[in-house]
């Protein structure tokens, strides 16, 4: 079984979803890690209250860059009070292996980021527009 979550780890670390650069994010963090050199920038676009998209690049070990890979496919598409609310048991549910302690770092460099991120991000930005009234566009 430890061999089946390997491959998965490696197959996104090898073909990484949402690596990429957003045009105009509402958010933006770059994350490192000084022991090892890990890299991570993550961009954020939101929309109604929701990440409508989200993107990383960088550059690391296959678990730093797998952990971004898994991260941005489980929080594209949800609201962002949610999306603040992700702990580090849920991503490492996610990778679904043992983490020694040494790699810890590794892997939680992306949620550390995303947090960095969505502190940083416009109060407007989490705010859902509400549909204009019909009132609000009648003629007297």
């Amino acid at each position: 079984m430890d061999d089946l979550y390997r491959d998965y780890i490696l197959e996104h670390y090898r073909r990484p979803h949402n690596f990429g650069v957003l045009d105009a994010p509402t958010a933006s963090f770059e994350g490192a890690n000084p022991l090892c050199g890990d890299r991570i920038t993550m961009q954020i676009r939101i929309r109604d209250g929701v990440v409508a998209e989200i993107a990383f690049t960088g550059r690391g070990c296959a678990i730093s860059q797998a952990s971004a890979s898994l991260l941005t496919d489980e929080i594209m598409g949800m609201p962002v009070e949610k999306a603040e609310a992700f702990r580090a048991d849920d991503l490492l549910d996610l990778l679904g292996i043992d983490i020694s302690p040494a790699r810890l770092k590794c892997a939680m460099l992306s949620l550390e980021t995303l947090e960095h991120a969505l502190a940083e991000k416009p109060d407007s930005a989490t705010a859902v527009e509400a549909p204009a009234s019909a009132d609000a566009t009648a003629k007297p």
